[in-house]
């Protein structure tokens, strides 16, 4: 019998949520590296270049890769021949669920590295953050053996959003649903990044063997080189070369590389049904793997820098754009794709804030903060610490603001918005009607966005938390015109040209 003391865990949970925090998996760069050598769009290559940069400046500060910290997920294998016990060997005080959640706290609440606490309680009522991020999501599988394995992840909202889900006909095609299916989930889940399918099981089945396949290492090219053997490798080869190929791209800007891998796992399922799940990991990708065996809690070794390719950001050509002096008619002459880099004072909001915003609207109240030809960045950032002004502040997913988009031009005279990912159609024909414009900044580059922030003040909304009102005083802050004020999207036109550039081309091969 292993006797694993209680607090081993929690300290193994606190010690691997700190650590994928600021550390890729080396497979991840390794892989997205040789997707940047390789790419010709422009416009994707620059996303990757940030997200790239940024995650080398995380593995050296110890910081945050996104501001979205994530859910966290672990997957338990627990030996049967395991007992968990206190130190001094009575029966643990905690549930599995508890001590998992004990470590969660443990490391949201570091104050050397603390991270965002995003999860709500009550979340069809009144959404109150829970402080600390927990409770997690915990799996739990008993298997023969005296140890426990640990699979700890952090799974951003953006991502776990686009999550998808069809119970198939027998005789329908999974690949025919993959491909209708993900040009639907847009860029919000910040491509490039991996796909996770489940197909078989029942539904709540498909879709945790969907979760738990992103768990896995980065091996498509591997597979490719070998060939497929079992019918779960065919799929991964044949999804994987044409999701590529549908040129969405980087960030969902037109490009060669759209995932880094596809993974695919199976289970039986009944003769009249064909369950199938996705769900896709992004550019934060984060996950780590730990084994408890009784000599107390496992850790893992920080990885070498020399994995990491050592690139400069600097965009040859942008256009500088001062925020406090800008007009509509200065904005109505940038270019879709065109880069910019921001200067001045950039306020911030995001689903709390705008919900609060309309709400005042509506009663006809006077707004706290006058919006009139400002520009609002969608983010929830982190914390700082020591000499930080803002701690990793990454753009969120843009489409949730759409509800809210037409009312805040047409009643508060913004002029321009910035965010992640695309716009949906009535946000595109407000823009348009309005004159405003839509910018885009790189989901998984929220470390490197805040080192452009050299102010940061409250303005309104105090008890929102990271979904207040802020007043960011930005320098050089890249951003790429996403919608002009003429209602041209790159998102639709930037995908469509690289597929038809790369129609039948091998991807990454």
């Amino acid at each position: 019998m292993t006797v694993i003391r209680q607090q081993d865990l929690v300290e193994t949970i606190a010690g691997a949520l700190q650590y994928i925090s600021y550390y890729h998996p080396q497979d991840y760069i390794v892989n997205l590296a040789k997707a940047y050598e390789k790419e010709e769009s422009p416009a994707a290559k620059d996303a990757m270049a940030q997200i790239l940069i940024n995650s080398r400046m995380c593995a050296e500060g110890h910081r945050p890769i996104c501001q979205d910290t994530g859910v966290v997920n672990v997957f338990l294998k627990v030996g049967m021949e395991v007992r968990f016990a206190e130190p001094d060997g009575a029966s643990p005080s905690l549930s599995l669920q508890e001590m998992v959640d004990e470590g969660v706290r443990k490391a949201y609440l570091d104050p050397d590295n603390p991270l965002r606490a995003s999860m709500l309680a009550d979340p069809a009522g009144a959404r109150k953050n829970t402080r600390d991020n927990t409770p997690s999501v915990v799996t739990v599988e008993l298997v023969p053996g005296g140890e426990v394995e640990i699979t700890v992840a952090a799974k951003g909202g953006g991502s776990e959003a686009k999550s998808k889900f069809a119970m198939l006909n027998p005789s329908d095609s999974i690949v025919e649903w993959v491909l209708k299916t993900v040009p639907t989930m847009g860029a919000g889940w910040c491509p490039p990044g991996m796909l996770g399918i489940g197909i078989g099981g029942t539904a709540e089945k498909a879709m945790l063997m969907a979760k738990q396949s992103l768990m896995d290492p980065i091996d498509i090219q591997d597979l490719i080189a070998r060939g497929p053997k079992t019918t779960a490798e065919k799929f991964r080869v044949e999804i994987y070369d044409k999701v590529n190929n549908l040129g969405i791209g980087a960030q969902g800007l037109g490009g060669l590389t759209t995932v880094l891998d596809v993974k695919v796992l199976d289970a039986p399922c009944h003769a009249a049904n064909l369950p199938i799940a996705m769900i896709p990991n992004c550019a934060a990708t984060r996950h780590a793997h730990l084994v408890l065996d009784g000599s107390g809690p496992a850790y893992l070794d920080p990885p070498s820098l020399e994995v990491w390719p050592k690139l400069s950001y600097n965009p040859v050509g942008a256009r500088r754009v001062n925020l406090d002096t800008v007009t509509r008619a200065e904005a109505a002459t940038w270019k879709p794709g065109e880069v910019l880099l921001l200067n001045g004072k950039l306020l911030t909001g995001r689903d709390a804030a705008h919900k609060r915003i309309t709400e005042m609207l509506n009663r006809g109240e006077k707004l706290p903060v006058d919006f009139r030809d400002r520009f609002i960045y969608y983010v929830g950032p982190v914390d700082p610490v020591r000499d930080e002004v803002i701690g990793p502040a990454g753009p969120t997913t843009s489409t949730r603001m759409d509800k809210f988009t037409r009312q805040m031009l047409a009643e508060t005279g913004l002029l321009g918005m910035v965010g992640k990912a695309e716009r949906g159609p009535a946000a595109i024909e407000a823009i348009r009607e309005f004159g405003a414009v839509y910018l885009m900044a790189v989901g998984g580059a929220a470390y490197l966005v805040s080192k452009a922030i050299k102010g940061s003040r409250r303005l309104a909304f105090d008890d929102l938390g990271m979904e207040g009102i802020y007043e960011f005083e930005v320098k050089d802050m890249p951003v790429t015109v996403a919608v002009d004020a003429k209602g041209t999207s790159v998102h639709q036109t930037g995908p469509a040209e690289w597929q038809q550039r790369i129609a039948g081309v091998p991807i990454l091969q």
